[in-house]
């Protein structure tokens, strides 16, 4: 087993509104989304952030399309609360806007609405994207808590041009982190509340092998449930093929196999540890967004991250 210990955390950018969704580009900057000011940002290794596009609501998610362009998960919005001097998000923001797919082009900040629906059932909470080598790309919706009420979420498959979204697994509790195995066979969802990670199995582009659609949870599909308490957030998957995820009061990042019986905890010192991204020449260079105090993070990864499909190098 690799050792994760001991692992230095340096900052690259502070000062930002509840970071998450970072994607690594060509010329070193991060691109990301600053849920509670609304916007996709760009923060640069002197550790200045930019706003690429004011997009509103809850922009959660993002990734890079086949196309360039970067494709937002928008959860239509939070209340915000500050606890004890973290930034928390909370139920349905008063001026919820609706769940969405965006669209932003980088050069111009120009931002296409792609999906709002699917097959009538509107998008709650939009939160985390990652595209496939057929150029399509898996999101999870993980709802919206409105007081006593929670939304059930789900997996969905849609294509960048607008033409195709599909409700492939349905229902999750609150999915969250998406990602793919390194040969594509694999879609993982990362639940946050119940602790769980799922392997769903693909039959091709945008199918789920077997039923997606149960009142019973597909025990094939199971890889592991947490037995102490922590929430799941965003993943990426390393070149080993094991999920990292980002770990909600067990702050950190917690590496899974995919068989679920290899763990490693990385802490981090923020309580709401909530996106992981891999970068540099070597794939080496994780990226870690401490969301609660507002800070991105780079660290020496001992494993390599996977490459993203239409990752800029």
């Amino acid at each position: 087993m690799v050792s994760f210990s001991p692992i230095e955390f340096c900052e690259v950018a502070s000062g930002l509104l509840f970071p998450e969704g970072p994607v690594v580009m060509a010329d070193g900057s991060i691109i990301l989304v600053e849920i509670a000011r609304g916007t996709l940002s760009r923060a640069t290794l002197d550790g200045r952030v930019e706003v690429v596009a004011n997009l509103g609501g809850g922009p959660n998610g993002a990734a890079r399309g086949p196309d360039g362009a970067i494709y937002v998960c928008n959860n239509g919005g939070f209340a915000w609360h500050d606890y004890e001097g973290m930034l928390i998000p909370g139920d349905m923001a008063e001026d919820y806007s609706g769940g969405r797919i965006e669209r932003v082009e980088l050069d111009t900040g120009r931002v296409d609405v792609l999906y709002t629906a699917c097959n009538g059932q509107p998008l709650i909470g939009p939160n985390d994207i990652v595209f496939d080598k057929a150029g399509g790309f898996w999101f999870t919706d993980l709802g919206k808590t409105h007081d006593r009420l929670r939304d059930r979420g789900a997996l969905y498959y849609a294509k960048p041009d607008g033409s195709l979204i599909r409700e492939c697994v349905y229902p999750m509790e609150m999915p969250n982190g998406v990602g793919l195995s390194p040969d594509e066979k694999t879609v993982f969802v990362a639940e946050t509340i119940t602790g769980r990670m799922w392997g769903f199995p693909i039959a091709e582009p945008g199918q789920i092998a077997g039923e997606g659609h149960s009142v019973l949870p597909r025990s094939d599909a199971f890889i592991m449930g947490s037995s102490i308490l922590q929430f799941f957030d965003s993943l990426a998957v390393d070149a080993e093929g094991h999920v990292n995820v980002a770990t909600i009061f067990n702050s950190g990042i917690t590496r899974i196999s995919q068989d679920g019986q290899t763990i490693t905890h990385i802490p981090t010192d923020d309580r709401l540890t909530t996106n992981i991204c891999f970068g540099g020449d070597d794939m080496k260079t994780a990226y870690i967004t401490l969301s609660s105090s507002g800070r991105l993070v780079a660290a020496d990864w001992p494993i390599a991250g996977l490459m993203l499909n239409y990752q800029e190098v």
